[in-house]
């Protein structure tokens, strides 16, 4: 069963997030984002960057993990879910 996992393991994309982005997808699973209109504002203030990089690695991690973020529009506001 080791095996598996280790097999799993080798081809999931989240391994080659680099630490920001990983720093970033664990924030948006601990969030309440998919509830809660999304902020790039705020995003940008909590991790001390500008909008930009947060536009960028919101894009990354659509690319590299897209089964474990969607991004989607309600009610006149854009939402972000993670797991």
């Amino acid at each position: 069963m080791l095996e598996v996992y280790a097999l799993y393991m080798a081809d999931d994309p989240s391994t080659d997030l680099d630490e920001f982005e990983a720093g970033l997808l664990e924030w948006l699973v601990q969030s309440d984002f998919h509830v809660e209109p999304w902020s790039t504002s705020n995003a940008a203030k909590a991790f001390k960057v500008d909008e930009d990089t947060i536009y960028e690695a919101v894009a990354s991690l659509s690319r590299k993990v897209p089964n474990r973020i969607q991004i989607f529009y309600k009610n006149g506001a854009l939402h972000i879910a993670a797991d």
